[in-house]
């Protein structure tokens, strides 16, 4: 009987075991095409891309000038007296400076393009979570996956696309 009992309760067990990973729901979506989706996100884009496009205007400007002053620092160096020399070469360096400085304050790490992306985006990406928490929520999910580029999902069956859903949550 107590031999009936174990075999019983590792049926059971087995039983458990291969019905715990089906009960497990997943879905995945495709954030860009989310994004892509949104008309805030295109013209949170386009005002990045116009502001970059501005930014880089400045700094070639600003590169601009020295190359300018260069090439007028070489066609007079040669009647220049070695002050005058040390004096305008001084000037250059300076103005290369302030135009890397510039550069980085405007491109670099955690710099203003860098800043405005997370004031613009930031908010979007926010409201599809949201979306994407609330989905998952509503219809027991336990796993929603990104497909988007760099994801390591190399096929998922479309029925399990819940992309379109998100972006009637977010609409909503």
């Amino acid at each position: 009987m107590a031999f009936m009992k174990r075999i019983l309760l590792f049926f059971v067990f087995i039983t458990m075991m291969v019905q715990l990973p089906l009960a497990q729901k997943f879905a995945f979506i495709d954030t860009d095409y989310i994004l892509n989706q949104m008309p805030e996100y295109k013209k949170a884009q386009k005002d990045l891309d116009d502001l970059a496009e501005k930014w880089q205007k400045e700094i070639e400007a600003k590169y601009n000038e020295i190359k300018k002053k260069y090439k007028a620092f070489q066609e007079e160096e040669i009647l220049l007296p070695e002050e005058t020399k040390k004096q305008r070469m001084d000037e250059i360096l300076e103005l290369e400076n302030i135009a890397k400085d510039l550069q980085k304050k405007r491109f670099g790490v955690n710099g203003d393009l860098y800043k405005k992306r997370k004031e613009l985006i930031e908010p979007i990406q926010d409201k599809i979570y949201k979306a994407i928490k609330a989905l998952s929520k509503d219809n027991n999910y336990n796993f929603i996956l990104d497909k988007s580029k760099n994801s390591n999902i190399l096929y998922a069956d479309p029925k399990y696309d819940k992309s379109d859903a998100v972006l009637r949550k977010i609409n909503n």
